[in-house]
């Protein structure tokens, strides 16, 4: 059996690393995982006002969550923190208060970076944010991807092996704890 994992892109640009990463991800992912890929245009503000008739774009990522056995964050760092279009996602799907549609559901984190630092501010303020509104979230291994500049090829084609091995790497202990938390 193949537990479906939501992977939610934290950047709405075209040629967005985490849109690579998470493309990758899903080539990369054991039998027992199907990573759904998820991108976040069309996703209208939150608004606690459309709360008793929520628009069809909320309706439509809160029910694929909903059938989803987990939740899988990858995401670049946008000023220290995560981007607003993934913010507004979590909102949505959050709420209303007490019905958050992440928990009970396992989460994995995945940040990146061009740069040294690799998305370890979003990733931390990730942490902070789904506690409360998620379920468990996995710790180790922590995944701050570095350096993604140079890991594509024209095509988004991942062809640097040291990330494809610490992809590898992360979707296993990554499916170990999706299938001991559905199990």
């Amino acid at each position: 059996m193949a537990y479906n994992i939501v992977t939610i892109v934290g950047s709405i640009r075209k040629q967005s690393f985490s849109l690579k990463i998470a493309n990758a991800l899903a080539k990369l992912a054991p039998a027992s995982l199907n990573l759904d890929v998820t991108t976040l245009e069309g996703i209208s503000f939150f608004n606690q006002d459309l709360e008793a008739a929520p628009p069809a774009d909320w309706l439509a990522f809160r029910e694929k969550l909903q059938k989803s056995s987990g939740v899988l964050f990858v995401t670049p760092e946008y000023n220290r923190s995560v981007p607003g279009v993934l913010k507004n996602a979590i909102d949505v799907a959050s709420r209303p208060y007490g019905k958050s549609l992440f928990m009970g559901k396992p989460v994995g984190i995945i940040s990146n970076s061009p740069g040294p630092l690799g998305g370890v501010s979003a990733a931390k303020h990730l942490q902070n944010i789904l506690p409360g509104i998620s379920g468990p979230i996995l710790g180790q291994p922590e995944t701050y991807l570095n350096g993604v500049g140079d890991a594509f090829d024209d095509n988004g084609e991942l062809t640097k092996e040291s990330l494809k091995t610490v992809l590898q790497q992360y979707l296993v202990a990554f499916a170990a704890f999706v299938e001991k938390q559905n199990g």
